[in-house]
């Protein structure tokens, strides 16, 4: 399917948000998917995989999830400097920001022209905890986290008792979890932690443990695996069109 590619600048409580939105050129009546990117914002390949899941039949937007503390547009590197600063954006700034700019972006998609309204989270590493966090908010019906960080471990600035993993009980919608044996950043206790919380809880989810290490979905460097990733895809596609259509 052939996809257009749009700009928006949504007001958010914490100021300006830059989002990119990718949709099919073909008039209809799509869901909604919230793509939340790495610690490096928009790269080429977070708006490559945009692309892919938007050419499904899906509107997806790409916040700047650190849009408070960078200039619009603003694109860190895959290297030591974007990396540093991407971690600091990261323990700066609050979950509770996050979750207004989740708010602001389900407003946005309930009132996008050709969008069914329906709204589903998918995200990668920080951005796989923002899609579940997402998930937080009942208007998320289903939920895909990729190798999803400091879940386990509550290691992100939030007021007392917001943490994510203690709130894991108001998911509502359907949630994939996917993440790498070989991840350090997400390593085998943390897992089971969170594996266990997911059991007690009684959320409707779906755990998913595969041979990989972190960032096996970026199609740059050397731990892309590209027959794994394409797997994902139709896992994601196949939850999105199930939940949302």
């Amino acid at each position: 399917m052939i996809i257009s590619q749009h700009q928006h600048d949504l007001d958010t409580p914490t100021g300006v948000m830059r989002t990119y939105r990718y949709s099919p050129a073909i008039t209809g009546n799509y869901p909604c998917l919230i793509f939340y990117s790495e610690i490096f914002q928009q790269t080429a390949p977070i708006a490559r995989s945009a692309k892919i899941l938007a050419s499904h039949g899906f509107h997806v937007l790409v916040p700047e999830v650190f849009h408070e503390l960078n200039p619009i547009g603003t694109v860190l590197g895959y290297d030591d400097d974007g990396k540093d600063k991407g971690n600091n954006d990261k323990w700066t700034k609050p979950l509770e920001s996050h979750d207004s700019d989740t708010v602001a972006l389900i407003e946005f998609a309930k009132t996008l022209e050709g969008c069914n309204g329906n709204v589903g989270a998918i995200g990668v590493c920080i951005g796989g905890h923002l899609a579940y966090r997402a998930a937080l908010n009942g208007n998320i019906k289903s939920a895909f986290c990729l190798y999803a960080t400091d879940i386990h471990s509550n290691t992100l600035p939030a007021n007392s008792g917001n943490n994510s993993l203690e709130l894991i009980k108001d998911i509502q919608g359907e949630i994939h979890f996917i993440f790498g044996k070989q991840d350090p950043h997400v390593p085998v206790e943390g897992r089971i932690k969170l594996y266990q919380a997911c059991q007690q809880s009684g959320i409707n989810f779906h755990w998913q443990e595969v041979n990989a290490q972190h960032a096996f979905m970026r199609d740059e460097g050397e731990r892309y695996d590209a027959a794994l990733a394409i797997t994902m895809y139709q896992q994601a596609v196949a939850l999105f069109n199930r939940t949302l259509s």
